[in-house]
């Protein structure tokens, strides 16, 4: 598989977040550089998640690259409870599955088996504890990535085609002691995540965009 395409996939699996009382759902565009490569939308009900992304990467009018990754999780306050996931990168399959028991949070990766601590979280990036944490969950492939923050001030921005005052984070994530996430955040004034933007190794540009 060709590099920059994996680190894609990584990216558009870390897409979750903390249950809220409220039925709430988020739809964002995705692009590569200029080229939209499909949706990723989330819907939240009580503290039952479901999230779907579905993608298709055409170089010199070729598909290159088809990702399409869903999963149900089940949060309890700010501790992932159970996952379920299901990702499917051209013609790889990856199941992965959690769940909460007793003061450990089991996982298993197409048989690969690692038992974490009690009050797991994923990357919850409209959730502002997200940028306190020390390590998150990809619930795609089960790593446990040590991850950094670093507050980047305030910015302005077009969210929906209006300009709103914004602050900016930097999300770094490790595994094994190898880069693997640079991500930029924003947040509004209300501190609800409104954008996300990563660049990948290869120097290509990784946007969602809220609609």
């Amino acid at each position: 598989m060709i590099p920059m395409i994996k680190y894609f996939a990584t990216i558009f699996a870390v897409f979750h977040f903390i249950a809220v009382a409220e039925a709430k759902e988020w739809s964002f565009e995705v692009w590569l550089d200029k080229q939209k490569i499909g949706t990723h939308s989330f819907a939240l009900n009580q503290n039952q998640l479901q999230s779907r992304a579905n993608f298709k990467v055409k170089v010199l009018f070729i598909n290159a690259y088809r990702y399409q990754h869903q999963a149900d999780e089940t949060w309890q306050g700010d501790c992932l409870n159970e996952l379920r996931a299901h990702t499917e990168e051209n013609k790889e399959i990856t199941d992965v599955m959690g769940t909460q028991q007793g003061n450990q949070f089991l996982v298993d990766n197409n048989g690969k088996k690692q038992t974490l601590p009690a009050c797991v979280m994923t990357f919850a990036y409209w959730n502002p504890k997200i940028l306190k944490q020390q390590r998150l969950l990809n619930p795609q492939n089960g790593e446990y990535l040590d991850v950094s923050v670093m507050d980047e001030g305030k910015q302005v921005m077009t969210v929906k085609g209006q300009q709103i005052n914004v602050h900016q984070y930097r999300l770094t994530g490790r595994y094994q002691g190898k880069d693997k996430l640079k991500i930029t955040l924003w947040y509004d004034d209300q501190q609800e995540w409104v954008a996300l933007e990563s660049i990948t190794p290869e120097g290509y540009k990784i946007i969602y965009k809220l609609i």
